[in-house]
C-alpha cells in the first residue's frame, strides 16, 4: 500500500535513535530521546489552502527536524510513519 498525502501534508519516517553516546556509553531504551530527525517519504501537492498559496519546500528524500510530538503516527505494512503538516517541520538537515 502507498500513502499519498493531501494538501500541505508530508509523510515522514523517523530515523533510529542513537544507541550510544559520542564517548561510547551505551544507552538503555528508556534513556534514549525520542528522535526528531526524519526522512521525507511522500509530499502533498500544496496549492491553495484557506485562501493562501502553499508551496511545498521539502522533497522526498530530504532529512528534516520536526517538533517532538508533531503529527499523527500511522502503521502501514508493518512500517511506522508520521503524517504532519509542512508547517510542523522545523528545518531541513543539510550534511
Amino acid at each position: 500500500m502507498t500513502i499519498k498525502p493531501l494538501a500541505d501534508r508530508v509523510v515522514i519516517k523517523m530515523l533510529e535513535a542513537e544507541e550510544t553516546t559520542k564517548s561510547g556509553i551505551i544507552l538503555s531504551s528508556k534513556a534514549q530521546e525520542k528522535p526528531q530527525v526524519a526522512e521525507v517519504v511522500a509530499v502533498g501537492p500544496g496549492g491553495m489552502i484557506d485562501g493562501k498559496e502553499i508551496v511545498m519546500e521539502v522533497a522526498v528524500g530530504d532529512k528534516v527536524l520536526t517538533s517532538k510530538y508533531a503529527g499523527t503516527e500511522v502503521k502501514v505494512d508493518g512500517e511506522e510513519y508520521t503524517i504532519l503538516k509542512q508547517s510542523d517541520i522545523l528545518a531541513k538537515v543539510v550534511d
